[in-house]
């Protein structure tokens, strides 16, 4: 018997084999007489049909069939002994026997490849530099008065923004004639919001209840006009605005009592209430850093590493993740699904996950990662004294699987940002770049 295996890629084998007749003449032969017990023959009983009889209407017909299965034998044994570990179904590609004198075969299969990972160390990755700044917390402070203030009806808008106006809306002609066939609609607007068209918010002042204004507003799009050039088409359309109600929002001082209300008698002072909030805007912005930090590495070692992903792995992930769009679609009532274009999409996520996971196990595996006992019990001591929860539970429950995964994934994590260059970059200069990469 001559045996060859090919690498057709990192993650798919082809065997090629080739057998003479006479070993394994015994076992297609076998293979007949099983065949020949199915059949039945008109005069003999089912099973019971001589084999030379069998041989003089079918040929070699019984014995092309068991070759198959004969061959399909022989692949086991042989990936038995040589160790080659199929992980997926495999497929016969070719088969050629000559009764009498040989039977030779192909099977493709995929296997986990062996990788020997390189780069992964001593590379530097730029991440952006999020720092807080006063704007961002002024912002904050101004949200959350605003999110404690009082309203009160009144007659008419004022000068400043503070107010909320209830309007009915009607699309009108150029000359303030009705347009058949619109109906007005009764809108809710804070005029502090931002995005309040300023034409409206600025008629809207000194304005009483039961006045009628009016304010227009422009739309632009971009059009390919007949020689295919981009061109900037501008619609204008003209609403008049009926004020039906008015309600002044009073903001409240941002005292001792407010923020004593606010952070549950936990702080009391300005200058303590300003700390809070720009270190709370800091702790999102490190955790922000930390999953940037955590892609840009992830990226590097693909890139740096790449292989053909095995398709049964990355097939079963693909499934998995349509299934999920599926089943989000059906929460927010989508009408249709279409999964042939959620599988493009998502073929990427899936073969970057499955690479990821193996390169993630052989990483692991060549560093000597690992989570002792010592460390499970420091763990347990530091959250049981913040979560009351005994020690034993704590170490029984890190010891589940998912749960000591996703610590040994946090140890790889932080292994990699000790091994490699970490340099924050100006948070503007680093979305130029990342602006030109994806471009």
């Amino acid at each position: 018997m001559e045996t060859k295996l090919n690498d057709i890629s990192t993650s798919e084998k082809e065997l090629e084999v080739s057998i003479a007749y006479e070993d394994i003449k015994n076992e297609i032969e076998a293979e007949e007489k099983l065949q020949a017990k199915k059949i039945q023959l008109p005069g003999f009983r089912k099973g019971k049909v001589p084999i030379s009889h069998l041989r003089k209407i079918y040929g070699d017909a019984l014995k092309y069939d068991a070759s198959e299965k004969v061959a399909n034998n022989k692949f086991w044994e042989i990936a038995e002994a040589q160790m080659l570990n199929p992980i997926s179904q495999p497929v016969m590609t070719d088969i050629n026997f000559k009764p009498g004198e040989n039977l030779s075969f192909k099977v493709k299969f995929e296997v986990i490849p062996t990788l020997e990972l390189k780069d992964y160390t001593n590379q530097t990755i730029e991440i952006p530099d999020f720092v807080v700044n006063d704007k961002e917390v002024e912002a904050e402070i101004e949200y959350i008065i605003k999110s404690n203030a009082t309203e009160e009806d009144c007659d008419a808008v004022g000068e400043d923004n503070n107010y909320k106006i209830d309007i009915e809306l009607k699309r009108v002609d150029e000359s303030n004639n009705e347009i058949p066939g619109t109906k007005p609609e009764t809108l809710t607007v804070d005029l502090s919001d931002q995005r309040v068209h300023p034409e409206l918010l600025n008629n809207s002042k000194g304005k009483k209840v039961g006045d009628v204004f009016s304010f227009t507003f422009k739309d632009e799009s971009t059009i390919k006009n007949e020689s295919g050039q981009d061109e900037t088409k501008t619609e204008t359309f003209y609403y008049s605005v009926k004020l039906k109600k008015v309600k002044k929002v009073v903001l409240p001082q941002l005292s001792e009592e407010l923020i004593k209300k606010i952070t549950k008698d936990k702080l009391s002072t300005e200058t303590e209430f300003r700390d809070k909030i720009r270190n709370d805007i800091q702790a999102y912005y490190d955790n922000q850093t930390e999953e940037i930090t955590r892609i840009k590495l992830l990226n590097m070692i693909l890139k740096n590493n790449d292989f053909t992903a095995p398709s049964s792995f990355v097939n079963n992930v693909l499934n998995d993740m349509i299934k999920h769009e599926e089943e989000h679609s059906k929460q927010h009532k989508v009408k249709h699904f279409d999964k042939e274009a959620a599988k493009q999409y998502l073929m990427k996520n899936a073969e970057n996950e499955v690479k990821w996971y193996l390169i993630k196990t052989e990483l692991i595996k060549k560093e000597n990662i690992k989570v002792s006992d010592e460390e499970l019990k420091e763990m347990a001591e530091k959250d049981s004294a913040a979560t009351g929860i005994s020690i034993d539970k704590l170490i029984s429950f890190y010891n589940t699987q998912g749960q000591k995964d996703k610590i040994l994934d946090k140890k790889l994590f932080e292994f990699l940002k000790s091994k490699n260059t970490i340099v924050k970059v100006d948070l503007k200069k680093y979305n130029k770049k990342e602006e030109e990469v994806n471009t």
